[in-house]
């Protein structure tokens, strides 16, 4: 008995709703049409754009001289690997960068592109606005960064993200370079000192080899010697010059000394002061590529916006949706109306 009620009352509803959409029907035609005609409308008046894209792997981050100089170079410091996330990362807030889009906006004269009117008192957020809606950074799930670019000229949508991908290195390269080249004039001046100190120190030891004082050592053994050999067989004036000589090199050692052990410590220091100072002016001269291309942008042949069956079919199913909550309200307020009558 509960199976017949149950089927009883599907007929029932299924015989309703029939009804309730034959009644209805001219009224859900004309709408979904109308729906569909002024959607239509609206989307042919939508301008079509055109999408570029390009596809980028950001380099390591690394310096030019550690990588290729140095004899202790780490396995993180290969040229030829791919960046890492943080490498994904540093790429995506450059490409963000206002001194990219500001010259991406003067080059291309985006302001006069976008129809955007100079006089506007609010031409800046529009203008940003424009640029973000067309413009856009996208991470990949192979660590890589992808700019897509729209624009109702496919020409200038692959020659900006072509541009934003080069502007990206120059970019980079800047900022790199500032930093590098602070870091060599700092090492060039230290090693400009070094090398003068060194050189005080040689003349002053090239006085007083010139003095008689060559290697005090070896001079001090044999001075003395054949100063004691020169008494011992009575050379008086053998042993006066010698004497002398004696005199200059006890007089001067310890100041030869000193500098001699001073400028082997400094020359010692001069050489790794040499190698960091050729080390930064490599970085300070040098560039290498910031990012690997994978795929450069090219005129797209086909539209990418707006999909229009899209708007009309959601514009029309919307249309539907509301006419039938419209018209259910509709009857409902009419038989409460009736009952309240009764």
């Amino acid at each position: 008995m509960s199976d017949f009620s149950s089927e009883n009352k599907t007929n029932i509803n299924s015989t309703y709703l029939l009804a309730f959409f034959y009644k209805w029907r001219i009224t859900i035609v004309v709408v979904m049409l109308l729906a569909a005609i002024s959607s239509a409308g609206v989307a042919l008046m939508i301008p079509e754009k055109f999408k570029s894209t390009v596809v980028l792997f950001p380099a390591p981050s690394v310096s030019i001289s550690k990588s290729l100089m140095s004899q202790n170079s780490s396995p993180q410091s290969d040229l030829l690997q791919f960046g890492q996330e943080d490498d994904m990362e540093r790429m995506l807030q450059v490409l963000n960068s206002e001194e990219i889009r500001n010259r991406i906006v003067s080059k291309y004269k985006l302001e006069e592109h976008y129809g955007i009117e100079k006089d506007n008192k609010f031409r800046r957020t529009l203008l940003r606005q424009e640029y973000d809606g067309n413009i856009q950074f996208k991470k990949t799930e192979y660590m890589s960064v992808k700019i897509e670019v729209l624009d109702a000229v496919p020409e200038m949508a692959s020659n900006i993200a072509n541009d934003i991908a080069a502007l990206f290195d120059s970019t980079m390269t800047r900022m790199k370079h500032e930093r590098a080249l602070d870091a060599f004039n700092i090492i060039k001046n230290e090693y400009g000192k070094f090398q003068r100190e060194i050189q005080i120190k040689e003349d002053s030891l090239r006085i007083l080899m010139q003095l008689g004082v060559n290697n005090y050592e070896s001079q001090a053994d044999r001075l003395s010697e054949a100063l004691g050999k020169a008494i011992v067989e009575g050379k008086t004036a053998a042993a006066t010059e010698l004497g002398q000589k004696v005199k200059i090199l006890s007089t001067y050692g310890t100041a030869y000394m000193s500098l001699r052990d001073n400028l082997y410590r400094m020359r010692e220091q001069s050489n790794l002061l040499k190698e960091k100072y050729d080390q930064a002016k490599v970085d300070a001269e040098q560039n290498l590529p910031e990012k690997f291309v994978v795929d450069r942008a090219f005129p797209a042949e086909k539209k990418s916006y707006p999909v229009r069956w899209i708007i009309v079919a959601v514009a029309t199913i919307a249309s539907l949706i509301i006419t039938l909550l419209a018209i259910a309200l509709l009857e409902n307020l009419k038989k409460i109306q009736q009952t309240i009558k009764e």
